[in-house]
């Protein structure tokens, strides 16, 4: 299934959205943030780029995706049950002792997760194992790896980028969720990145700057990816930290808790949901 509609992928970016408030409210606990501002990326992603069958989860040719900001899970989760690969009613579970849905991904347990994620800086050594793995055997699926503009203060997302160079991992695509937030406030106060566009060039990717939020942009960049040999490419995304909901929308604040019940009915009405 390839959606090509942008309108219809607004709408299901949306959908993904009241999933991650759902989620994080019936968990009483999460980070609605930083899930909030990556929706529209694996909105593109999971409905327009990859090749996938949500009834084949564990196919051998079927592409990858890391989530190397683990605690982006809610996005995650919503995305695939979005996609169909659970039922959305496993959303309300989230973070429930007898849930598969913890607060960070597992691929023992949820269908569709294709790598255990949440110590910060992992993910892009993970994400070149998998895409050397693809070209030693020849299988040919490419590899995705969503990284946070905080987490890229991690010394080991350099070595990875550095390696992913070296072995010319042009079936590696690496997408920065920058909405210029982390934990503690804003990324050039706490341990600045920038300039993160120059830096990936520096380290000899082929570097994409986007809007996060527009559908075409996303839709342009990652195809343009998919033409791009000898070397991995890196999209820088524009976003903004709690997108679609307004008392979240670039406040530091809610990286890493969840809504009241007030909260909670104001966001979902934000959302167009019940």
């Amino acid at each position: 299934m390839k959606i090509t509609d942008i309108t219809e992928l607004e709408k299901i970016a949306n959908n993904i959205r009241i999933g991650i408030v759902e989620e994080v409210y019936a968990g009483k606990s999460g980070h609605p943030g930083g899930s909030l501002s990556c929706a529209d990326i694996l909105t593109v992603l999971y409905f327009n780029q990859m090749n996938i069958n949500p009834s084949e989860p564990s196919s051998p040719a079927r592409d990858r995706f890391v989530l190397s900001k683990g605690h982006a899970s809610p996005a995650l989760y919503s995305t695939l049950a979005e996609r169909g690969y659970f039922d959305k009613k496993e959303l309300l579970t989230f973070r429930g002792i007898d849930s598969i849905l913890q607060g960070h991904p597992d691929m023992k347990h949820i269908p569709g997760v294709d790598m255990s994620t949440g110590s910060l800086g992992q993910g892009l050594s993970s994400a070149n194992g998998m895409a050397i793995s693809s070209k030693l055997n020849g299988d040919g699926f490419r590899v995705y790896c969503l990284l946070g503009d905080g987490e890229i203060e991690e010394g080991q997302i350099w070595e990875a980028a550095m390696s992913a160079a070296h072995y010319k991992l042009d079936n590696l695509c690496v997408i920065v969720d920058n909405n210029n937030l982390q934990i503690d406030g804003e990324i050039t106060e706490v341990m600045s990145s920038y300039p993160i566009n120059l830096k990936f060039e520096s380290f000899g990717f082929n570097v994409i700057n986007v809007d996060g939020h527009n559908i075409e942009e996303l839709i342009e960049a990652f195809d343009k990816a998919k033409t791009v040999k000898g070397k991995p490419t890196a999209i820088i995304a524009k976003t903004v930290k709690g997108k679609g909901v307004s008392f979240m929308e670039n406040q530091v604040g809610w990286h890493g808790k969840a809504p009241n019940e007030e909260q909670y009915n104001q966001a979902i009405k934000e959302l167009g949901g019940k």
